[in-house]
Formats: structure tokens, sequence, C-alpha cells
């Protein structure tokens, strides 16, 4: 059913040695690297190809799995010349994660144009997907865009995945977001359920009116909803602790990456 995966934005100053011990400590399967963060564990587009090969094999040693390569490629971006800037990056991106045995590729919508109807703004992200999919299905990839930023709420996302009507694009459903938008987990489902193929779970509070990150069950944000919902319709896939700390900055990554663990065991074995 559900696998548990952390975004190396947890643990953004260890290498992939310390990172795939923790992941071991803590019972993780998956790790999900976060490119162009430039984070310890050294997993970026400019990899070479035989420290491509060093990472598969070290990872199916460990009986461990690139869960998805996560980037920031915007494919809202107003401007052309930037969204051209970001569908060059996504090509590298899925070259990466076909050669490290890696199934998905996490995409944002990002800042959309204002001066457009949203349904415009609909046609020309999917657009920007058509673009890069016959090259994510020769590389055995599948896009995913994720309930973020503009694209919270969920109708404009299954609006995009529709539109492109393609297995290779698929939603991420970080669960934050469209709770943050005031959508409830059953509304979301209801629109975006059939599509997902990806989780994100990082639990909040709101101090002054701004969402802060705390641990797991100790914020407003209703993760055991989603996976309720997620568990009855059959949904096999990572659920990704996305905590961001950054490197060089204190942070306490062990204690992130028990806590969610622990966390998430709880909220399954109570499905």
């Amino acid at each position: 059913m559900f696998k548990l995966a952390a975004m190396s934005s947890v643990c953004p100053d260890w290498n992939l040695e310390e990172t795939i011990a923790a992941m071991r400590r803590h019972g993780y399967q998956g790790l999900e690297p976060r490119v162009e963060w430039d984070h310890a564990c050294g997993i970026e587009a400019d990899l070479g190809p035989a420290r491509r090969r060093e990472v598969r094999a070290r990872l199916k040693e460990e009986g461990l799995e690139l869960a998805c390569i996560a980037t920031g490629a915007r494919l809202a971006a107003p401007d052309p010349q930037e969204r051209a800037r970001h569908l060059e990056d996504l090509k590298r991106y899925i070259d990466l994660a076909g050669d490290l045995g890696c199934s998905w590729v996490r995409t944002f919508g990002g800042p959309r144009a204002r001066d457009q109807e949203l349904a415009a703004v609909v046609e020309y992200v999917a657009e920007g997907y058509r673009q890069v999919l016959a090259q994510a299905k020769g590389r055995g990839v599948t896009l995913l865009l994720e309930t973020h930023d503009d694209w919270s709420c969920a109708a404009p996302v299954r609006a995009v995945v529709e539109e492109v009507n393609h297995p290779q694009l698929r939603v991420l459903w970080d669960f934050m977001h469209p709770q943050r938008m005031l959508e409830r987990p059953a509304e979301t489902f209801q629109v975006i359920g059939p599509y997902t193929a990806y989780l994100h779970g990082h639990d909040g509070a709101y101090v002054e009116g701004r969402m802060q990150i705390v641990a797991l069950g100790q914020g407003v944000i209703d993760h055991a909803g989603p996976l309720r919902l997620l568990a009855s319709a059959g949904f096999e896939g990572y659920f990704s602790v996305e905590v961001i700390h950054q490197r060089g900055q204190p942070h306490d990554a062990e204690g992130v990456m028990r806590q969610y663990a622990e966390k998430f065991r709880e909220l399954v074995a109570g499905l």
C-alpha cells in the first residue's frame, strides 16, 4: 500500500551513505533528492555516468529506491524564455531519473500569469508538458504536477492532467497546500484522487497567521483523512516526508526522520 520516503531537504548536510544509514534506522524505503539545492547527498543533473551507476547500485544493494527526483521546474512561468529554461532543465532531470532507475519526477506549475484567464494558462502549461512527454515515456519516467503555489487547489491541477491526457503525467498530492486553501481532503480526493500517484506530507500550525512546520500529528493538517481515502481506492505509492532544512543551518534531521516515520506508521496502522 503506502511506502515511506524522505526528501533530502530533511537532511541536507548528510552525504549519501549517512542518508542511507538513517533510512535503514527508521524504516524508510525511498529517497527523494531535492535537486538544485546542492544537498550533500550529491544527486544532481551534473552527476557523471559512472557515479550514476554507483548510486543506483548502492541503493539497490540496500534494498532502497530513488523514490522521486524533486525538481523546481515551473511550467506556468509566464515568460516564454524562462519557461524554456525550465523545460531544458526538466529534460536533464528526466535523463537523470532514467539513469538512476527512478520512476517519478516532481514538477511545479509555479506562479502563473495574472493577465490571462485560468483556462488559457492551463493550456499553456499543458503545451509545456507535451514537449517532454515522449522523452519521459522513453526513459520510463512519469512527471508529477504538485498541488503547490498557484496550483494548490485541485481543480486546475486536474484540468492540466486531463488536457494533456497522457499516462506520463500524474499528480503529486501535497496534503498541506490544498488544506491551506481551505479545501477539505474529501474535496481534493474527489477531484484528483484517480490521478494521484505520489504524496508529500508535512504538518504545520499557524503562528501569527503564518504556517510553521511542526512534528507530524501536532499541527492542523489532516493526514489521516487523505490516507484513508487513498487506501480505500487502492493507492500504492510513496508518502514522502518534506520538511525543509537549510544546509549548514541548525536543524534536527535525525529527530524529524524518526518522528515522522513513527507517526506515519501509526497513521497507517489506524486506517
